[in-house]
């Protein structure tokens, strides 16, 4: 196991070398500039005054050596100074990202907790009533939009019923409110975000729970568990249960890193100051330094989720530590 865990460790750092490399090269070479984002309403800037801001950001060297500067910089764990207002890109990451961990941790908890217990009684119930209408759900889960569901919610709990608040973490007032009143309107905040975070998760990963789990209920030592007049229960959730998880396990690792992507899209339609909304404005005024510090946290943060999803693999299935040792 110790190997296994070591192994996996050693993997992180060359794959996230080589994801700052892709990522590097891909920002610099899209259009635009810092430069150019800067001065593009300013009618008066000339070329030289853009020249000057390139010298200034040290835009105006090779790629490679602005690259070699920006790991050396990573290796001291200093992200660089965003180039629209010189704040530390660390320190305005640091603000940003407990919200963004806090609503996808609740998210992939929420989808943990009811897609696993749906798939299972969808498989075990195959072509029941309750099967069908999870299908109807799933197919709805996955066609529709994230944005487009987000703004439906807010017309329909916000706008209308008046239920809900549609933006931000906390109501203007939430000063003068006591622990458990701040707790309420912060919880009552982030009941839209959290549910369309994990709204397509859930149809996602139910399906696949179901597809797993007929698998595994047709294999032969499952008619043999039952054969030996085993409860249902115990041959379902004893024998059938943990293989099928094995799939949902490595599935739900992968899952991290579209959480952590879609986390720009609903934090900008419920204007949540977290890395999601920040990586969207850094993005359209071309801040470098903090583009690469957020795909640096978001690239540390998946390999790290695919290596806890490594860990629950071998735990489910000792199999995969035997054969990787060997």
């Amino acid at each position: 196991m110790v190997f296994f865990l070591v192994k996996r460790v050693l993997m992180i750092f060359p794959m996230l070398l080589g994801i700052t490399v892709i990522t590097f090269i891909v920002i610099h070479l899209a259009p635009g500039t810092p430069a150019d984002a800067i001065t593009e309403l300013n009618p008066r800037a000339s070329a030289q005054a853009r020249e000057n801001l390139k010298r200034i950001y040290g835009l105006d060297k090779p790629l490679h050596v602005q690259y070699i500067h920006w790991v050396c910089r990573l290796a001291v764990m200093d992200l660089g100074s965003s180039f629209t207002d010189g704040r530390k890109v660390l320190d305005k990451i640091e603000e940003r990202l407990p919200i963004t961990i806090l609503i996808n941790a609740l998210s992939l908890f929420l989808i943990i907790i009811i897609a696993a217990p749906i798939g299972i009684i969808s498989a075990t119930r195959q072509y029941s009533l309750f099967d069908k209408v999870t299908t109807v759900f799933v197919f709805l889960g996955f066609a529709m939009p994230t944005f487009w569901l987000a703004l439906l919610l807010i017309i329909l709990f916000g706008v209308q019923l008046h239920w809900l608040p549609i933006s931000g973490l906390q109501s203007m007032h939430a000063e003068g409110l006591s622990f458990w009143q701040l707790f309420r309107d912060r919880s009552m905040h982030l009941i839209l975000p959290i549910f369309v975070s994990s709204f397509t998760g859930l149809a996602a990963y139910s399906r696949y729970m179901r597809s797993s789990m007929l698998e595994v209920i047709r294999q032969d030592y499952i008619r043999t568990a039952r054969a030996k007049g085993l409860p249902e229960s115990s041959v379902i959730y004893k024998h059938a249960l943990r293989n099928a998880m094995m799939s949902t396990i490595t599935i739900i690792g992968l899952a991290i890193p579209g959480l952590i992507g879609g986390s720009a899209i609903f934090e900008q339609i419920f204007a949540i100051p977290g890395m999601g909304k920040l990586f969207l404005d850094a993005t359209w005024a071309r801040d470098y330094p903090v583009v690469m510090g957020i795909l640096v946290i978001g690239a540390f943060l998946t390999l790290v989720g695919n290596f806890i999803a490594d860990i629950a693999y071998a735990l489910v299935d000792p199999r995969i530590r035997v054969e990787d040792i060997g």
